[in-house]
C-alpha cells in the first residue's frame, strides 16, 4: 500500500463539521503533523513503528482487515481498507446510541415524537429474540427499564432483545439519517438483531472502517451533541464488557468500545481514554479462517495502539518519558 505523509490535519478535522466524508479528505493514507522541516520527529518513527506492526498483523491474519486510528490529540491517522465496507454485527449499536442520545437532545429543545432517555418501557415476551441473556431474564408484563437502561444492557452486554426495542422506538430510517448528516452513506442500518431472513436477503447492518471512526471523531468534538449528553453517550459505551480492545490495556484506562461477531466477522470499535492522549480505533475483519485469530488481532492491534499513545503522552518532544504512567 501506498504511504504518504500529508499536512491535511485541519482538512480533516474541519472536514467533518463541513459535511466532507472521509475518503474526500484523506483517501488511503497515512496522515500525520511531522516536523515544519519534514524531518520525522522522535514521534513520527515511534509511529511508523505502530504502522508497521498493523501491517504485520494484517498480513499475517487468514482473512480480511480494515483499520482506523486516530489521534485525537494532533490529528495524525492511520488508515488501512478504511473504506472497504465490512459487516459490523453488533458494533453498529454504536450509531443506534448516538441516535438514541441526538433524540434525547432533540426532545429537550422542544421537538415531539421523539425519544427520551427517560422513556419507560415494560418488559413484552414478544420482543425477546436470541442472544438476550438480560433482558430474557427479566419480567415480562411486570419488569419496567428506561430507554437508557435498555442502552446500557444493548452496550455492556450487547442485548439484542433491547436493541430491538431501541431501534423500533427511534426508527431506522432516523438513524440513517443522522449518518447521512455526517456524510457516513455506506454506514447504514437496515436489519434488526437476529433477523437471518434479512440478512439472506442481503440487507445486512454494514460500515467501514473510516466511517466508523469518523462518527465517534465527530461524537467525541461534541458536532453531534452537547456536553453533558456526550460525557454521559461515552459513560454508557465505557461501561466494561467482554470484548478485544482492552485486552492489552490496564484496567484503570476507560475503553469505550463496541465488539460485534458473526460467522467469520470479528470488530471492535471506540475510543481509548489515554490520559492527555485519547484516541480512536477502529478494527474490523471478515472471512476469518480462525475466529479467535480475529479476536487476538484486534487485541494486538488495540495493544500496541495504546502503547505508543501512553508514552508520547508520557513523553517529551524528544522521547524522553518525563512522568510515570499515571501521574498526569
Amino acid at each position: 500500500m501506498m504511504r504518504t505523509v500529508l499536512f491535511v490535519f485541519m482538512a480533516f478535522w474541519l472536514g467533518l463539521a463541513g459535511g466532507t466524508t472521509l475518503a474526500q479528505t484523506t483517501g488511503e493514507s497515512h496522515v500525520g503533523p511531522g516536523s515544519a522541516a519534514g524531518k520525522a520527529t522522535q514521534s513520527d518513527l515511534l509511529w511508523q513503528k505502530l504502522e508497521a506492526t498493523v501491517q504485520q498483523v494484517n498480513r499475517e491474519l487468514d482473512g480480511t482487515m480494515g483499520v482506523a486510528i486516530l489521534d485525537l490529540t494532533d490529528g495524525r491517522v492511520f488508515l488501512q481498507n478504511s473504506n472497504n465496507v465490512f459487516a459490523t454485527a453488533s458494533s453498529i449499536k454504536v450509531a443506534i446510541l448516538a441516535e438514541l442520545y441526538r433524540q434525547e437532545q432533540q426532545s429537550a429543545a422542544g421537538a415531539n415524537g421523539k425519544a427520551k432517555l427517560s422513556d419507560p418501557y415494560t418488559v413484552d415476551a414478544h420482543d425477546l429474540v436470541d442472544g438476550s441473556a438480560i433482558m430474557g431474564g427479566l419480567t415480562p408484563g411486570v419488569t419496567r427499564v428506561t430507554n437508557r437502561d435498555l442502552a446500557t444492557l444493548m452496550v455492556a452486554v450487547s442485548d439484542n432483545s433491547a436493541t430491538n426495542v431501541l431501534i423500533d422506538r427511534l426508527g431506522m430510517q432516523n438513524v440513517n439519517a443522522m449518518l447521512d448528516s455526517l456524510g457516513l452513506h455506506q454506514t447504514r442500518l437496515q436489519r434488526k438483531m437476529m433477523d437471518v431472513r434479512a440478512a439472506q436477503e442481503g440487507r445486512e447492518n454494514i460500515s467501514t472502517p473510516g466511517e466508523m471512526m469518523a462518527l465517534l471523531a465527530a461524537l467525541y468534538q461534541k458536532k453531534v451533541l452537547n456536553k453533558a449528553l456526550t460525557e454521559d453517550f461515552f459513560k454508557v459505551l465505557g461501561t466494561p464488557k467482554a470484548s478485544d480492545i482492552p485486552r492489552y490495556i490496564p484496567e484503570d484506562v476507560v475503553c469505550a468500545n463496541k465488539p460485534g461477531e458473526l460467522e467469520g466477522v470479528r470488530n471492535d470499535l471506540g475510543i481509548v481514554f489515554v490520559p492527555n492522549r485519547p484516541f480512536v480505533i477502529v478494527v474490523m475483519t471478515a472471512y476469518l479462517k480462525r475466529e479467535r485469530d480475529g479476536d487476538d488481532a484486534i487485541a494486538k492491534i488495540a495493544g500496541v495502539a495504546y502503547e505508543y499513545f501512553d508514552r508520547v503522552a508520557r513523553s517529551s518532544t524528544y522521547g524522553r518519558i518525563v512522568s510515570e504512567r499515571g501521574a498526569h
